[in-house]
């Protein structure tokens, strides 16, 4: 896989691009300040992309400003995006524009190697790559929306675990319960919230929830 990293912590992303060379991936290119990363990317047009969410020169959100330009350019390329902290703001406004091919991590998951190459591949396939953190912030954030209210705990649950795109499988073994009841209660989310069913592919679930969760489907 060709990469394009733009992270300012020049330790950080030494150790980005080690991770990435070491497990077989090509790092075509590397920026530390907001500016380099659009060039870098339409130079490169990578198979991914990992950006730091806050660059020089202002360090306020100059790597998102750069995804969301690249994504109007590139609408299929898939970026990843890692940030220090959960930024609401920042993460709804990258997830309102469509979140195949999205991931939004926080840094500290980047130490658990094996997590951040499968969250890499998974947005660099068009899927989607939320950090569990980031989810349980966007639910609370809507918890008073009314549809939202009418799930039971257990479709919360099962709501939270899609949005991190999570395959029903999945979901079912980390629940402890059986694919057959997962399936029952996203038929019932999706009822619940108007929604209508997909062909059933994760990103396209994702990107329904999601899209309710910023208010595009609310009564």
């Amino acid at each position: 896989m060709r990469i394009v990293i733009a992270e300012d912590n020049a330790l950080l992303r030494e150790g980005i691009i080690l991770l990435l060379t070491s497990s077989g991936h090509e790092v075509v290119a590397d920026a530390a300040t907001g500016p380099e990363v659009l060039p870098a990317l339409l130079e490169h047009r990578p198979d991914a992309a990992v950006l730091d969410v806050r660059l020089p020169p202002t360090f306020r959100d100059e790597g998102l400003r750069a995804a969301l330009a690249a994504r109007a350019e590139l609408p299929d390329l898939p970026i990843l995006v890692l940030s220090q902290y959960v930024e609401e703001t920042y993460a709804a406004e990258l997830l309102a524009r469509g979140a195949q091919g999205i991931g939004y991590l926080l840094k500290d998951r980047v130490g658990r190697v094996d997590q951040f190459l499968q969250a890499l591949e998974r947005v660099a396939a068009g899927g989607t790559a939320l950090d569990p953190e980031v989810v349980s912030q966007l639910l609370t954030r809507k918890a008073s929306a009314r549809p939202l209210q009418s799930l039971t705990a257990r479709e919360r649950e099962v709501l939270e675990h899609m949005a991190q795109g999570k395959a029903n499988g999945t979901i079912a073994a980390e629940l402890v319960v059986s694919e057959r009841a997962v399936s029952k209660h996203i038929g019932s989310i999706f009822a619940k919230l108007g929604l209508e069913p997909d062909d059933g592919t994760v990103h396209r679930r994702v990107l329904a929830v999601l899209a309710y969760l910023e208010g595009r489907n609310s009564p």
